[in-house]
């Protein structure tokens, strides 16, 4: 069969010249794996040898009651079991995922339990509560369906942040101000009364980013610009504090509660990320304090504690999601501009999120 040239794709929109480029990645992968193995050994078993040579990260998922939950920035949403992605090496194209409008982008990746239920804050700083299992089951693309339809919000009220709830004794709230509130766990449990109102949005600004905690580890807060700051979880008071004085221009974009042995997964916008050891970042002795470069980058998209077992996941705003493993990235004690996680061609990493499929 000829060669067919590639044609010129500079006058085509964005998003389609992303679609073509997708299709000739996986095609281009679908082509090494034949020529790996000749038709003539494809039909014989695998010898035990080469099976034990397998990597586990190449191996297909066992199917599992965890999901994969893509948010819109309108709150559409859609629910996918994590097993129906596909590892891929780090700074693949990823595959095309939540089918929405062009105006209305991803904006957050959850991974959460079918049990679990999906904390969402609006920027008037009230909550609501949706059952995972009332998300219709979809594949890897496919329309959503609204989270906010069923709620009553006020008019311009707009959805801020969605995070499955973690169970946790404490939830840290981080404002895009860098303030930071601590709430006990049980107000974002089942007995949640949909549209309280957490805290006054005017003071503190509308929420950012959230995580769970169980009283004794440091919080771990970064700003869009790369800074970050870490302190003690007990040093913030019940009414809340400034976490960390933020720059001109800059905002506060993501929280996590961490311990001295743990690893960060730090995600620029432009696709390339990090691995950040706790014990490299040095505890500050109270928050408020200006941030320190954690992560060399123009924007930073998001952060999350994961180590070498866990699997991240990344969604673009082309609404692309890529799965690989966190071993491909070694952990490093100082600010790094880090390395090419996911391709992106006229197009932007949106969020991150990490799943343990070792412990579900």
């Amino acid at each position: 069969m000829a060669e067919i040239e590639r044609p010129d794709m500079e006058n085509l929109p964005a998003s389609v010249r992303a679609y073509i480029e997708a299709l000739e990645a996986e095609l281009a992968a679908l082509k090494a794996r034949r020529k790996v193995t000749p038709q003539s050994q494809r039909e014989k078993p695998t010898p035990m040898s080469a099976q034990a040579e397998t990597s586990p990260a190449d191996l297909p998922e066992e199917p599992t009651t965890v999901s994969v939950i893509t948010v819109s920035q309108a709150g559409v949403a859609k629910r996918t079991p994590r097993h129906l992605y596909i590892r891929q090496r780090r700074g693949g194209m990823g595959v095309f995922d939540l089918d929405t409008a062009g105006d209305d982008p991803p904006a957050f990746l959850l991974i959460a339990d079918v049990n679990q239920s999906l904390v969402l804050l609006t920027d008037q700083g009230r909550a609501f509560r949706v059952p995972v299992h009332e998300l219709p089951e979809t594949p890897v693309r496919a329309r959503g369906t609204s989270l906010v339809a069923r709620f009553n919000l006020s008019p311009g009220e707009q959805l801020a942040l969605a995070f499955p709830d973690p169970g946790a004794p404490y939830v840290a709230l981080l404002t895009r101000r860098g303030y930071v509130l601590w709430f006990a766990g049980h107000l974002f449990g089942e007995k949640l009364l949909a549209g309280t109102v957490l805290y006054d949005v005017a003071k503190f600004s509308p929420p950012a980013a959230a995580c769970g905690s169980r009283g004794d580890e440091d919080l771990f807060v970064a700003t869009r610009s790369g800074l970050a700051i870490r302190f003690a979880s007990r040093m913030v008071p019940a009414r809340g504090c400034l976490g960390i004085r933020l720059g001109r221009d800059d905002e506060a974009v993501a929280i996590a509660a961490v311990r001295e042995e743990d690893t960060l997964f730090l995600l620029g916008a432009d696709g390339r990320g990090a691995m950040r050891m706790v014990s490299g970042f040095r505890a500050n002795k109270s928050p408020g304090a200006a941030g320190k470069m954690a992560m060399k980058t123009k924007r930073l998209a998001g952060v999350v504690v994961a180590d070498q077992e866990d699997d991240i996941f990344i969604i673009s705003r082309l609404s692309k999601v890529i799965r690989f493993s966190a071993a491909e990235l070694l952990p490093k004690a100082e600010a790094v501009q880090g390395v090419s996680c996911m391709a992106l061609r006229a197009d932007e990493a949106v969020a991150v999120a990490v799943s343990g499929t070792s412990r579900k």
